[in-house]
């Protein structure tokens, strides 16, 4: 079974746009840099990826914008495992910034599985099974009172 995976990260002047706030595209770059993350930690990085000769792609992304982060703000990139069938993992995202306890930003993404030399669908090897496990129904992602960070700031 996975854990809640935290990445606390500093927002940098290359994150603001002409509105002077995290630009939407910088999102979905950290919802990739969490995920990313996270895997490595669960022992299924790209090194594995390219060994096993498949790997999980983004097919589908739900995002939702809360708050506007601004520059040098310490926020907690957050991230989850909720589901799994032999073909997709759903992969769960809170963004938090503590100063103001505000949540930022929630998202959700579909991953596939694909046969990396084809592209193709292809069925989760069991080492993917077993480690894109969802959490435990226990755990209550969105209490950022407890931390699950593993790594430091990008």
């Amino acid at each position: 079974m996975s854990t809640i995976f935290d990445l606390k990260i500093q927002v940098q002047p290359e994150h603001i746009d002409v509105l002077g706030h995290v630009n939407n595209v910088v999102y979905v770059q950290w919802m990739q840099d969490v995920a990313a993350a996270h895997i490595e930690t669960l022992g299924l990085g790209l090194a594995q990826y390219l060994e096993f000769k498949h790997a999980m792609v983004a097919v589908e992304h739900h995002v939702q914008y809360r708050k506007a982060a601004l520059e040098s703000d310490d926020v907690i990139l957050r991230t989850w495992l909720d589901d799994i069938n032999a073909l997709y993992s759903f992969r769960q995202y809170a963004f938090y910034r503590p100063k103001d306890q505000s949540v930022l930003f929630i998202a959700n993404t579909k991953w596939a599985c694909i046969e990396i030399a084809t592209g193709r669908p292809k069925r989760m090897s069991p080492s993917f099974t077993q480690a894109y496990q969802p959490i435990s129904n226990n755990l209550n992602p969105m209490d950022f009172s407890v931390s699950y960070e593993q790594i430091s700031s990008v």
